[in-house]
């Protein structure tokens, strides 16, 4: 898309979703019970996912709201079993350098509870790589740059409704983040503009597969919320 237009041009509100407060509150409840139900796996089946489903999931993920509504993203879904070959063994060099102690002890310490190391399996058994770039600037049809605004918040969220969105279709995914994931733009084919922050490696889920008890461990509500009213 090219740079932001300048004029505004307002709308009635095109849909409306309200709830009474009754309705509201078990349909709160029921979200988090379906959202509590959500798992990082590691462990995937090879069983396909059709295109067209991968597609309605990044296609709500591109609804999210963004600064300026600039929509700072952009989505490379990866199925070629070759494709996902080199990306798992970039990513899997990386890795090894960070386990091997470019972590640190103290974030390797961290992680030892979840159980993860080098070696990622899941990025070629996993039907589907879903890698999320993040773009810095935007650049218009005649080659100018323009500024992006809130970029890392505006993808996080976008991120956050394509899980949402893999899960509600019943899939899984994992999030996957090995530093530096620069080559993945020559492997993509993503312009300079353009940073990778993830990979999704997306799928069903093993019949054997697992999650760590860790996992499972989530702050209560009173550590993560405080009401003033």
């Amino acid at each position: 898309m090219g740079a932001p237009a300048s004029d505004y041009q307002p709308l009635p509100l095109p849909d409306r979703v309200q709830r009474l407060p009754d309705e509201a509150l078990g349909a709160a409840r029921d979200f988090l019970g379906y959202m509590r139900r959500r798992h990082s796996v590691r462990d995937f089946s090879a069983d396909p996912v059709p295109r067209a489903v991968i597609e309605a999931c990044v296609a709500a993920a591109g609804s999210a709201p963004s600064g300026a509504n600039q929509q700072p993203w952009h989505f490379v879904a990866i199925a070629a079993p070759a494709m996902k070959a080199r990306v798992r063994a970039a990513a899997e060099a990386e890795e090894e350098a960070f386990y091997s102690g470019g972590a640190g002890d103290e974030w390797l310490r961290a992680l030892e509870p979840i159980g993860t190391g080098a070696e990622k399996p899941h990025l070629t058994v996993a039907p589907w790589l879903i890698v999320v770039f993040a773009q810095r600037y935007g650049v218009a049809e005649d080659g100018t740059r323009f500024k992006h605004y809130y970029v890392p918040e505006s993808v996080g969220i976008a991120t956050g409704f394509l899980i949402a969105a893999l899960h509600h279709a019943g899939l899984v995914c994992l999030t996957h983040t090995p530093n530096p994931m620069k080559f993945l733009n020559e492997m993509c084919g993503r312009p300079v503009n353009e940073k990778p922050v993830m990979i999704l490696p997306v799928g069903y889920p093993a019949a054997d597969a697992v999650v760590p008890a860790a996992a499972k461990r989530k702050k209560p509500l009173e550590e993560i919320l405080t009401v003033l009213d």
